[in-house]
């Protein structure tokens, strides 16, 4: 075993003795299905601490010659596969970090030239039986090793992307990267499998988007590897089961990152570190986040291309946003519109993607997926100049508690004070006034799930609040909304059209609230009822 050939299982079984595995080694099967074929350059683009690292670490000690690791395996989802032994430590094994180069080099040149002397030098001591024809040459040394042993290599490279977030402006050193990369990896008959990891998409750079042999998998588009992303939700179902925590909480706070497989599956996906923390830890708490200040995402939203403060008002308040991130160029500072910008937070993980049902594949809905990243949002609004919104938030308990005690009249007046906090804000429709409510009730998260457009009875609710495991105290909320109708009609549609039925099963407490707008008083009207 060598520090960069063939490194061994020890990093990966540091993993297995872990209190908390999640056993993810199906990802073997899908690349042992592409070794040495036309797919067999994949880059795994998430954000930190989605697991990226641990699934290297695991296929170098799978394929990697110079120790037997099927014991290790065997317990395993890949012990079962037709592939399992067909590869099992048959290959050369170049593992590299690059981060680690990075941190040691002065500039570009010098990381490329420390890149190739260690691998070098490493692979001359270890098969000194080879014709070497250029020692200097990395390309032709690993060519020599695989015509002398009648070998491949697998090439593993983590945080491959890891000089455009240290050094974002830095051009022409990351086009020196890329060539460097190309060179190494591209129409190489000794590689059987390229696998880079990293936050960002490879960079589009003109003629430098020429590493275009990757076949990409990212936040927008996972593919075969979705459920391979993150926890899933069964896998975390289980977890809570295993630790008795509740389910209802994790789900809450750490569920929301939407991504389908190629056969349409939708797996909910998990950060691997707050699920991890919090089990161990024994509370819920916003660990994902506290590995990064919420800097980082005050200074991507204060950019406010295109009002994108609006927009992120608009998520923080429980809405979608329909962006296109064709024109994303996958670096941290090249940004022509808001999409720009709302693509990279979806790849750093502040944000989730659905696709969309249009016929484009590049169009789809951003969201923020948890209660964890909404907790950032606020973070980095209250750091921020924003102080309607954050005056709307502010007032949200006051408004839930006037709600409970059914009082009516604080209902409107609360609801009319964030309308005029947010009249910038286009309000001449339901879907409006469905948004100013949302921010209305921002403080209402902490007590329930949110629902919208329940199905209930012979139509939807328009808002649900359904109380959470934790908080029986509260009452349930069914809530009508009507634009330029009385409120009185809101709370006749709701019965009319049974949407308690909805919430037949809970035995407690059931609000009707009916809120309407007038367009020509500029009013809103609020009835309340218990069912």
């Amino acid at each position: 075993m060598g520090f960069y050939l063939n490194p061994g299982s020890r990093k990966f079984q540091q993993s297995l003795n872990s209190e908390i595995y999640v056993d993810k080694t199906g990802l073997i099967g899908y690349t042992n299905s592409i070794l040495n074929t036309r797919q067999q350059f994949i880059c795994i683009s998430r954000p930190r601490r989605f697991g990226k690292s641990m699934g290297a670490e695991m296929l170098a000690a799978y394929y990697g010659r110079g120790e037997d690791s099927s014991a290790m395996f065997t317990p395993f989802e890949i012990a079962s596969h037709p592939s399992f032994t067909e590869h099992l430590n048959r290959y050369e094994v170049l593992f590299l970090n690059i981060q680690d180069f990075l941190s040691e080099s002065k500039d570009m040149e010098d990381m490329i030239e420390l890149i190739t002397l260690r691998l070098t030098h490493e692979l001359t001591q270890t098969y000194p039986e080879a014709a070497f024809r250029d020692v200097a040459s990395l390309p032709l040394v690993m060519e020599d090793v695989s015509f002398a042993n009648n070998s491949s290599f697998i090439v593993i490279i983590d945080e491959w992307d890891c000089i455009f977030r240290v050094h974002p402006h830095a051009s022409t050193a990351q086009n020196r990267y890329l060539d460097f990369l190309r060179l190494f990896l591209k129409d190489k008959g000794y590689i059987a499998l390229a696998y880079m990891t990293g936050i960002l998409p490879i960079k589009k750079y003109g003629t430098h988007s020429a590493l275009n042999m990757f076949y990409e998998f990212s936040m927008i588009n996972q593919g075969n590897l979705a459920r391979f992303t993150g926890f899933t939700q069964e896998e975390v179902q289980a977890l809570c089961k295993r630790y008795n925590r509740d389910f209802s909480e994790m789900e809450a706070w750490y569920n929301g990152y939407e991504l389908k497989d190629i056969a349409g599956k939708t797996y909910q996906i998990y950060s691997p570190r707050s699920v991890v923390q919090s089990l161990q830890m024994g509370r819920i708490g916003g660990y994902w986040t506290s590995t990064e200040t919420y800097e980082a995402l005050k200074v991507y939203i204060d950019l406010n291309y295109e009002g994108l403060r609006d927009t992120v008002t608009a998520l923080i308040a429980g809405q979608g946003q329909i962006i296109d991130s064709s024109r994303f160029v996958n670096d941290m500072t090249t940004f022509n519109t808001s999409d720009d910008v709302l693509t990279l937070l979806v790849h750093l993980g502040y944000l989730g993607y659905r696709q969309s049902v249009t016929s484009s594949p590049f169009e789809g809905e951003v969201f923020i997926p948890n209660r964890e990243i909404q907790k950032e949002f606020l973070n980095a609004m209250e750091g921020g100049c924003w102080p309607e919104a954050l005056r709307a938030v502010a007032a949200s308990r006051d408004l839930l508690k006037a709600t409970w005690d059914k009082d009516a009249k604080a209902v409107a007046r609360g609801i009319e004070e964030v309308h005029l906090e947010t009249a910038h804000i286009t309000y001449n429709s339901e879907a409006a006034l469905s948004y100013t409510l949302s921010l209305a009730y921002f403080a209402a998260r902490d007590y329930y799930t949110v629902v919208r457009e329940l199905p209930s009875g012979k139509g939807f609710a328009d808002l649900a609040f359904i109380p959470r495991q934790h908080h029986p105290e509260v009452p349930a909320m069914l809530i009508e909304l009507k634009w330029d109708k009385g409120a009185d009609t809101a709370l006749t549609q709701i019965q009319e059209k049974r949407y308690p039925d909805a919430l037949s099963e809970y035995q407690g407490t059931l609000l009707l609230v009916g809120i309407s707008y007038d367009k020509e008083t500029r009013k809103h009207e609020c009835v309340i009822q218990q069912a």
